[in-house]
């Protein structure tokens, strides 16, 4: 079953708590601190765009990548003509060069079914980042997955829309499994309107931290900081959200030693 394809429609409506402009002033701070203040970035599994937008207004040459037709439909006709998006997946995207840094927000990365699946997104990232090139991603931990989240039911409507999320967690696989059944809004509302119910199964998997920082290095990447979600906090136990960031090494030496040799 596809993803994102109904929830393609309403997924600004219903993810209109997460504060994108505070979340995106932090990664700008820490972008900062490592004088990245413009350049190119990748926003990575950028979605509807949202993160995308607020970069670019803050300065960067944005790129945005997605494997969601559907969401990228609405980041197109909600974007300036200066970003670039592509849809391609996380495990297999290219560039056409380096960037100065990559983001990646939403736990975007637990979509990824397996280790082998994110330690192949890990060499991608650490081979289009520019020398001494930052990442910095999030995502839902093990905690949220068992404590929070766990085999519990929510439900939300709005206006236009609503939905039915029936969770499962298996902490044998750790895999989160949503069941989402959406009711959007077809007519206009003076007529009462109709409603198209969509039905999606989406699957998340839970990294532990230890094993994130593993595979950040088997990739060739330096993890420098693990942080309580999108603050200046170290990751706790009980973190629902970690933001890891990393930076790419050696690419420099190699640059260099190559010139040499030529």
């Amino acid at each position: 079953m596809e993803i994102y394809t109904g929830f393609a429609q309403v997924y600004d409506t219903f993810m209109d708590n997460v504060p994108y402009e505070e979340w995106g002033a932090r990664i700008i701070s820490i972008l900062r601190k490592f004088h990245i203040e413009d350049g190119l970035v990748l926003d990575l599994g950028c979605g509807t765009g949202k993160m995308t937008r607020y970069l670019d207004r803050m300065g960067y040459d944005m790129i945005g990548v997605d494997n969601s037709w559907e969401m990228l439909d609405i980041a197109h006709r909600n974007s300036p003509l200066d970003i670039l998006y592509l849809e391609q997946d996380m495990q297999a995207f290219e560039l056409y060069g380096t960037v100065r840094a990559v983001v990646c927000t939403c736990d975007a990365v637990n979509y990824m079914p397996d280790e082998a699946s994110l330690l192949q997104v890990f060499r991608l990232v650490n081979n289009y980042l520019d020398p001494g090139g930052i990442f910095l991603f999030d995502i839902n931990t093990v905690y949220k997955y068992e404590k929070v989240l766990a085999e519990n039911t929510f439900a939300e409507a709005r206006d236009d829309c609503a939905f039915v999320w029936d969770n499962f967690y298996d902490p044998e696989e750790g895999i989160n499994e949503y069941d989402l059944s959406l009711f959007v809004r077809e007519g206009g509302q003076a007529d009462g309107g109709l409603y198209r119910r969509f039905d999606e199964t989406h699957y998340q998997k839970a990294f532990a931290a230890e094993r994130i920082q593993a595979l950040l290095q088997e990739a060739g990447l330096v993890p420098l900081r693990a942080y309580d979600a999108y603050t200046d906090q170290p990751a706790r136990p009980d973190s629902e959200r970690i933001v890891f960031l990393a930076q790419e090494h050696g690419k420099a030496e190699k640059i260099a030693a190559q010139e040499e040799k030529d």
